[in-house]
């Protein structure tokens, strides 16, 4: 019998990750693609070096240089979306403020509900040296560190303070990354320390393991009674979310909404679930959406919600459903979302439960009534030409939505655009048209300055065969784009296209449309002899 190695806690970690796996329909992959991570104090001496003896191991995973711990978070957000969350990164920093620089990016992935495993060095378990460089010292407790902010934004937390805790906190940490419903950033803390004492694994945490996916099928009572309610109505909707991309079901909703002939709205999240020329799709819906579907969500007396948290932009704060008995059936793996709006809860995978509901309608021979698909019809023609407007040559400069037409016209099927925050993501919303799914990546969850860059290298490394457009404006811009140097250290090639809106002109706009009188978001330089901030900052005078 093979003895079992004596490791360190860091090198126990790393080699425990490289062996999870995930299957769903019968297909097995690694986990773990790689980590990113930025050293010093608390992670150098610890996981740096683990990570070093695992580049060494043939199957070992993948490190990866970043310039900013947001960043590299963010990127790993990115890869996780485009993977479907069927694959992730995890990230490592020091103790301090490397660790606290990752707390936007961990808020990021929990909103959106992707996985990202999160490991940041912690202070000094048995408090010798204490207290050490970069610790926070707090008078009510010596239990505490920076790393307690990661908290709130993260779906799972832990502190292994004993190396016997390890199997428990990061089985606990799979359970979490793994689930189609709990998912999100985790955080798993490692003191220093710790980190570099011996650890004997216990039978079988070194053995590969394989998490299966599951795809939960909904309860039958339930069932029948959203096909009597879908079957009894006269002009439904159905809103496509990113629950249906993550499902992988494109197949299954097409067959379901042609078999039907109900019309689709499509969200932020659930852009690209159907082509855009989909004779069924109706555009973008709520605060940001087009003419044609929101006309029918106004109209609609059965809405039936697909793989979609049901944000205020997609309903526009609840305002978008004006039919006087509106009824709303959820199909959600999430009984959270699933019950919102009051909706009948179909608790299940997207994909298994679009396809039962379908064959429960096929058994009624349900069809939407002639005269509503004619009405949607007309209304999806009218947005169309509206998007073709739209998206030509203006009257004077170059407008961010003939920049939208003009990299959409550029692009292929298997290219990727990505965004995330100001006025780019409405526009795109409306403007973008996506021919296949994964084509479209927006964070739009947390709309977070600065992800697009790091976002659009996760994407890369993720799908490597497409082109990513990454469409970003001034204000994200500046705030972050260090990952550049990261993707060409890595040779991902990223195409950036940097529209200059003098500022923060997307917030700068709506303030002025609702009747601000300051102008804090625009971009003025102050005169030294008065002291105001005035005028527009001339560039070509430099900063």
């Amino acid at each position: 019998m093979t003895a079992t190695p004596r490791l360190t806690v860091a090198q126990a970690t790393i080699r425990f990750l490289a062996e999870q796996y995930v299957e769903r329909d019968g297909r097995a992959s690694p986990f773990f693609a790689g980590v990113f991570g930025i050293f010093g104090h608390g992670n150098v001496a610890g996981i740096g070096e683990a990570l070093e003896g695992e580049a060494q191991r043939e199957g070992g995973l993948t490190y990866r240089q970043a310039r900013n711990e947001q960043a590299m978070v963010h990127a790993a957000t990115g890869f996780a979306k485009r993977s479907d969350r069927l694959s992730a990164y995890a990230c490592t920093t020091s103790i301090g403020p490397g660790a606290t620089n990752m707390v936007t990016g961990a808020a990021t992935a929990t909103v959106n509900r992707l996985p990202v495993l999160l490991l940041p060095g912690d202070i000094f378990a048995t408090r010798r040296p204490d207290p050490v460089l970069q610790q926070l010292e707090r008078p009510e407790s010596r239990d505490v560190s920076v790393n307690d902010a990661l908290r709130p934004v993260s779906r799972y937390w832990d502190r292994v303070n004993r190396p016997e805790q390890l199997p428990a906190a990061l089985a606990e940490a799979m359970r979490v990354l793994t689930s189609p419903a709990d998912t999100g950033a985790v955080t798993v803390c490692l003191p220093q320390d710790v980190q570099a004492e011996a650890f004997e694994p216990p039978p079988g945490f070194l053995q590969r393991r394989v998490h299966v996916i599951p795809r939960v099928r909904p309860d039958t009572t339930l069932l029948a009674r959203a096909a009597d309610l879908v079957a009894g109505s006269e002009r439904p909707l159905l809103i496509a979310g990113g629950g249906i991309l993550y499902s992988q079901a494109s197949d299954a909703l097409a067959r379901f909404v042609e078999a039907t002939g109900i019309p689709v709205a499509e969200t932020q999240a659930g852009k690209g679930a159907l082509p855009w020329d989909h004779p069924q799709l109706l555009g973008p819906i709520g605060v940001t959406g087009g003419l044609a579907a929101n006309r029918a969500a106004r109209d609609a007396d059965l809405v039936l919600c697909v793989g979609t948290r049901l944000t205020d932009f997609t309903t526009a704060s609840k305002t978008a459903f004006q039919g006087p008995a509106v009824r709303f059936v959820s199909i959600n793996v999430a009984e959270l979302d699933a019950r919102k709006l009051g909706a009948l809860p179909l608790l299940g995978d997207a994909r298994v439960a679009l396809q039962e509901l379908g064959a429960s309608l096929a058994e009624r021979s349900y069809r939407v009534p002639a005269d509503h698909a004619e009405r949607y019809a007309g209304w999806r023609a009218e947005w169309n030409a509206e998007v073709e407007r739209a998206r030509g040559p203006g009257d004077g400069g170059l407008s961010q939505a003939e920049v939208i037409g003009l990299v959409n016209d550029a692009s292929r099927p298997e290219d990727v655009v990505v965004c995330a925050a100001g006025s780019m993501p409405g526009d795109l919303m409306k403007l973008w048209r996506t021919r296949r799914a994964g084509g479209y990546h927006l964070e739009y969850g947390y709309s977070c300055m600065g992800y697009e860059i790091a976002g659009g290298l996760g994407v890369k490394l993720a799908a490597p065969d497409g082109e990513v457009f990454v469409l970003v404006g001034d204000g994200s811009y500046l705030m972050l784009s260090s990952e550049l140097v990261t993707s060409l250290q890595e040779g991902v090639k990223l195409t950036v296209v940097l529209v200059d809106n003098h500022g923060f002109g997307s917030i700068d706009g709506l303030a002025r449309g609702l009747g601000a009188r300051n102008g804090f978001n625009r971009f003025r330089r102050r005169d030294p002899a008065t002291g105001q901030a005035s005028g527009v900052f001339p560039l070509q005078a430099g900063l």
